[in-house]
């Protein structure tokens, strides 16, 4: 039986069903399991969550009065309600449109709790992981309404952003991949936090190399080539990340083909989640602006990665192109109907159908009124014709196109 109670009535033994509230608020990664832990229960009821489900088939139930016994204080209404539907099932898809201005926000709350964590690793504090946990439920809720919407964003940094920011782009990718390989809550969350983690070792590199604003030598470039065991140690030394987390952490620059580092692992040595870390770490890399190249275009840069043989691993590869589409978000196509078009989300049933926003004529080299123009829909007779090297075309802010002002105001990007 399902019963809805503020949380001053939880005691030890009860099964926390759901936490009510924003994930923000949540103390807790994880929201079922059974009220065991009297550190537990102090935290909860300390935090900012007011009430909780509880079933109590699975744990104790709510302390009754005694028959006859005086109520000093009358107990705040017990609801009960049909069961909510599970966690796992996917919240009401939304379109970019709708789901843009919350991943904007979500992205500035992000980088903020991320520089936060740098800063103190920075300062040899020990990281306080607790606060990752809600964060990465937040991310894989907006990745479940639109995956598009964060992930595409998050390729957009300024360069003082860019170590925090990747961090967060790369968890997204992560849960992406990792619904689109069918991984259940509990491991798409692991996947998460490992992606928001993976880079902690940056923490500890030099500033002036992590910064730098030109190509590294290969002396800079061999210490930066050391963030993985700086990170892996310091992760392992706080203990309060999962073996996971810390194997993404030290492999994700680790190859099948055996040409990566730190250790040159390959074959069955590498982990699908090291495998994973690996794919969104580098399709984040490439798609960002750095001070020293420009961001390559996304489809492009999908289309580059499949043909680098031996980098990746070929299922993994291929999940995640189905995760972010043939054509990503943002990305600069040429039509049949011989006009550009920015890819503005994924078509319902194909990856080659996106629906895309016109705006440039190639025949007479011009600005055309922008149309909004779905490839999926019956009777379209347009397709897309040839991917299109954003360089070639020397046109302005393509982001405003899918994004917004709005939104690129919101997150810092103009």
């Amino acid at each position: 039986m399902l019963k809805r109670i503020p949380v001053d009535q939880v005691r030890l033994g009860m099964y926390v069903q759901e936490l009510c509230g924003p994930w923000l608020d949540h103390p807790f990664w994880k929201t079922r399991f059974v009220m065991g832990d009297a550190a537990d229960l102090a935290k909860l009821q300390s935090s900012n969550v007011q009430e909780i489900w509880i079933d109590a088939s699975k744990g104790l139930d709510v302390v009754q009065a005694p028959a006859g016994a005086a109520v000093v204080e009358a107990a705040a209404p017990i609801v009960e309600a049909p069961p909510p539907a599970p966690v796992d099932i996917a919240p009401a898809r939304a379109d970019l449109r709708a789901e843009l201005p919350r991943a904007a926000a979500l992205m500035n709350q992000a980088r903020d709790t991320v520089t936060s964590l740098f800063n103190e690793a920075r300062m040899g504090r020990a990281l306080d992981i607790d606060r990752c946990l809600p964060l990465v439920d937040e991310i894989a809720s907006s990745v479940w309404r639109n995956p598009g919407a964060i992930i595409s964003l998050a390729r957009l940094k300024t360069h003082d952003q860019y170590t925090y920011m990747h961090s967060v782009a790369v968890c997204a990718l992560m849960v992406a991949l990792a619904r689109q390989l069918g991984m259940n809550e509990d491991e798409t969350r692991e996947v998460g936090v490992a992606g928001l983690l993976h880079d902690m070792g940056k923490a500890a590199m030099p500033i002036d190399v992590l910064n730098k604003r030109s190509s590294l030598s290969d002396a800079e470039f061999g210490i930066m080539k050391t963030h993985p065991q700086a990170g892996h140690a310091m992760l392992a030394e706080g203990g309060a990340v999962g073996a996971l987390t810390l194997d993404v952490c030290l492999h994700h620059h680790e190859r099948p083909d055996g040409k990566g580092y730190p250790h040159g692992l390959s074959g069955a040595a590498l982990t699908r989640a090291a495998r994973m870390g690996a794919v969104c770490d580098v399709y984040d890399a490439i798609t960002s602006n750095r001070p020293y190249k420009n961001a390559w275009d996304p489809a492009d840069s999908i289309a580059k990665m499949a043909s680098w043989k031996g980098q990746f691993d070929p299922l993994v590869f291929q999940a995640f192109v189905k995760s972010l589409g043939i054509y990503p978000i943002g990305s600069l196509v040429s039509l049949k109907s011989e006009r550009l078009a920015v890819i503005v989300d994924q078509g319902p049933g194909s990856l080659t159908m996106p629906l895309v926003k016109v705006f440039y004529s190639i025949k007479s080299r011009a600005p055309l009124r922008v149309e909004l123009v779905d490839l999926s829909a019956p009777g379209c007779a347009d397709a897309i014709a040839a991917r299109e090297p954003v360089e070639k075309w020397k046109l302005p802010q393509l982001d405003a196109l899918w994004a917004g002002d709005e939104t690129l105001r919101q997150i810092g990007y103009l």
